[in-house]
């Protein structure tokens, strides 16, 4: 199952596995540096099905840190194209785009300086938005309740950033809903305390991401990839459940998205989850269950077995692989050539394999 080819649309993926989005924290003036492009260009030649861009952001001040990508204008495209094209000169592999909004928790410091910690101002730092002023946690600072007209001005960043990401060259168009970052913090009751067309129930809680979700709809290509990261579980008491994910999902599926990916926890700094091997397969199989749309399953996946029992029972159609490109850049290949598997491996690199 893993080298079955999937097709979405007009974009091929060769195989099941994609390389999932991690965050460098190494932009050059929220552009990409020469860390990406020698960091993408490795990854692409692993032999993966898709390759995910790291998290961008619309705008500065929708940033997690000073380092992370931003795509708000021409200027930013003309880096992005560029990366693009650096890709392409060794690899025609499908290339995603994250697009998110940190919301409270952003204005932090990159997470090797300081773990879970907020930048001050005289550090560089600075105000941010949330559905509600309330803190992320004790020692975080507080932020600005969004209004209407904020949240206005977010769509049409979130519109654009995605109109240049297009202009790029990029295939898929992945829409951050979890973690912990904005629409994240509108969805969950635990952040989302308004009383107006954005709070209070189910429904008003999810207005803001499927507004945005139709908006990208309109303008992304329908030859394309279109997905989101969702929330299945806050984790924490009175906080999402999976109900209440299947009901966004299925609002996505009607607005024409191709997949969701869910994911857990994020909302605080502390919950619940439980973190261990292929730990949120479970809302995979439930959403596949539920409806009918493409899934991916993310997290602390890293075997062959674990890839084969995921895709072989249809928990899922394809899994988002992290830590195991990185720690063992071959694995996939060595996967292929144990089960006597076509791959595509660089030319040069053929003779390092076969038996």
């Amino acid at each position: 199952m893993i080298f079955k080819k999937l097709k979405i649309n007009n974009v091929t993926l060769k195989n099941r596995v994609m390389v999932g989005p991690m965050c460098q924290y190494s932009a050059q003036n929220s552009k990409p540096s020469e860390w990406h492009f020698s960091h993408l260009q490795k990854l692409s030649q692993l032999g993966a099905g898709s390759l995910m861009l790291e998290s961008v952001f619309p705008t500065k001040d929708a940033r997690i840190s000073k380092k992370d990508l931003v795509l708000s204008n021409k200027n930013q495209l003309s880096s992005y194209k560029s990366l693009v094209r650096s890709v392409r000169k060794f690899s025609d592999i499908p290339l995603g785009f994250q697009i998110s909004h940190a919301g409270k928790k952003g204005s932090s410091w990159v997470p090797w300086k300081k773990f879970n910690s907020s930048l001050k101002k005289n550090e560089g730092g600075w105000k941010t938005l949330a559905p509600s002023a309330i803190k992320r946690d004790k020692l975080w600072p507080l932020p600005q309740e969004l209004s209407v007209k904020g949240i206005n001005k977010i769509k049409k960043d979130f519109i654009k950033s995605a109109v240049l990401s297009n202009q790029a060259g990029f295939d898929l168009l992945e829409l951050h809903m979890a973690h912990g970052y904005l629409l994240h913090q509108f969805f969950s009751p635990i952040s989302n305390k308004r009383n107006d067309q954005y709070g209070g129930n189910l429904n008003k809680r999810t207005n803001f991401l499927l507004e945005i979700a139709e908006d990208l709809r309109k303008i992304w290509p329908k030859d394309k990839v279109l997905g989101a990261r969702v929330t299945a579980d806050d984790c924490l008491k009175n906080g999402i459940t999976i109900e209440d994910c299947e009901y966004l999902v299925n609002e996505l599926k009607l607005i024409g998205f191709d997949y969701v990916t869910p994911a857990s926890g994020g909302i605080m700094p502390f919950t619940k989850k439980k973190v261990k091997p292929c730990y949120q397969v479970k809302y995979c199989h439930h959403l596949k269950q539920k409806i009918n749309i493409k899934v991916y399953a993310n997290g602390m996946i890293r075997t062959q077995k674990e890839i084969n029992n995921i895709l072989s029972n249809n928990y899922a159609d394809f899994v988002t692989i992290c830590k195991p490109f990185i720690n063992d850049p071959n694995w996939l290949f060595q996967i292929a050539d144990f089960n006597n598997k076509k791959i595509e491996i660089p030319h040069q690199y053929l003779r390092c394999f076969g038996k």
